[in-house]
């Protein structure tokens, strides 16, 4: 299918990487996200080399390496603060690092100028407040008051997405997890070369973003998944890391800023069936939503929008393409998912204890294999 007219919901890591491969593959593509303020946490993500490939395919290599740090291992801790294992990464491709560190606003400027570049219409504060798909193209009506006729939909908007919602309204709904991520940026001491994993029912770990930062992320288990308002997090989270390593202890003396402090329930979900329904497709979080635990939920919808721009272009109607791409695309995103929950329920006691070091060296295994 050439020079199709495409709307993507969703202005998040899978939307725009979705719109730089399609547009430079010469599609017209329009971006809608419902936040006005297109804004994004301040703190890190981690991507392995999985996504460095990924990324020299879209052509933003050299501003991903440029924007971020590249590290090669993995370091497993015992609660106590003992090393474990080193485990090296697996890179797919020579010169480039296993794993790196980038902070969010960096990525999420990166992937904004590239699908601009690549010529996405980007509307910010609207949604589709109806979709009609009549078999030969989708009727969109958006919440400021235009309408527009589209060849292929894509719902790339996240766990909780209204996509999946409108067009799959029986798909199971994402499932809270019992556990909760906090994040926070430190300086970065300069013999930090890896990311560091303590293991425990609290999960901690330490991951290079810059130079200059890294971030911290902790795991808590959160019965009855309370809020917590702003005011006072920074001793909340404090709090959570009484009991935990020495070295995390002394770095928690740190965290002081409530407003820097990033907090968010863990949800996960797999859809098991078909992902998508007529001429309207979902990618990301929106169909294998994914606890963080392994690092790879960017990196799935990441690799999801380079397969799907693919298919389309090889497929001679939508049916043929989306059908191909959930093919290449589902025993590996269900690896990633579930074993990221079972690392999840061990911590908190809702499974058996996952050797975190397996898990990780068996997950840069299967993302080391082409997509």
């Amino acid at each position: 299918m050439r020079q199709q007219h495409i709307l993507i919901i969703g202005g998040g890591i899978g939307g725009l990487t979705s719109a730089i491969a399609l547009g430079k593959a010469g599609h017209g593509v329009t971006v809608i996200e419902r936040d006005p303020t297109w804004s994004v946490y301040g703190v890190g993500i981690i991507q392995q080399s999985n996504v460095l490939s990924a990324a020299r395919q879209l052509g933003i290599l050299d501003g991903y390496l440029a924007a971020g740090v590249g590290f090669d291992a993995v370091e497993v801790y015992s609660p106590d603060g003992q090393k474990i294992a080193r485990v090296s990464g697996h890179p797919v491709a020579e010169g480039l690092p296993a794993n790196m560190g980038i902070g969010r606003p960096a990525l999420h400027k990166l992937l904004g100028d590239a699908a601009k570049a690549a010529g996405a219409q980007i509307h910010l504060g609207v949604t589709a407040t109806t979709i009609n798909d009549d078999g030969e193209a989708v009727h969109v009506d958006f919440s400021d008051g235009r309408t527009g006729r589209y060849d292929l939909v894509i719902g790339a908007d996240g766990v909780f997405s209204q996509t999946r919602q409108t067009i799959m309204p029986d798909a199971p709904r994402p499932q809270y997890t019992g556990q909760a991520v906090w994040r926070y940026n430190f300086p970065r001491p300069a013999d930090l070369d890896a990311l560091h994993v303590y293991n425990g029912p609290t999960g901690v770990g330490l991951v290079p973003i810059s130079a200059e930062l890294m971030y911290m992320y902790v795991t808590t288990p959160e019965p009855g998944n309370p809020r917590y308002e702003t005011a006072g997090i920074a001793a909340r989270m404090r709090g959570k890391l009484a009991g935990a390593a020495p070295a995390i202890q002394a770095l928690a003396q740190q965290i002081t800023d409530d407003e820097s402090v990033v907090y968010r329930p863990l949800e996960g979900m797999m859809l098991y069936g078909p992902w998508h329904k007529g001429r309207v497709v979902l990618l990301g979080d929106a169909v294998h939503a994914t606890t963080p635990h392994l690092g790879q939920g960017a990196g799935m919808a990441i690799e999801d929008s380079i397969v799907l721009a693919e298919e389309i272009a090889r497929a001679a109607t939508p049916e043929e393409a989306f059908t191909a791409y959930h093919g290449r695309r589902f025993e590996r995103c269900r690896f990633i998912v579930e074993k990221s929950l079972e690392i999840c329920h061990g911590q908190i006691g809702k499974g058996p204890p996952v050797d975190n070091a397996k898990a990780t060296a068996e997950m840069f295994t299967i993302v080391s294999q082409p997509i």
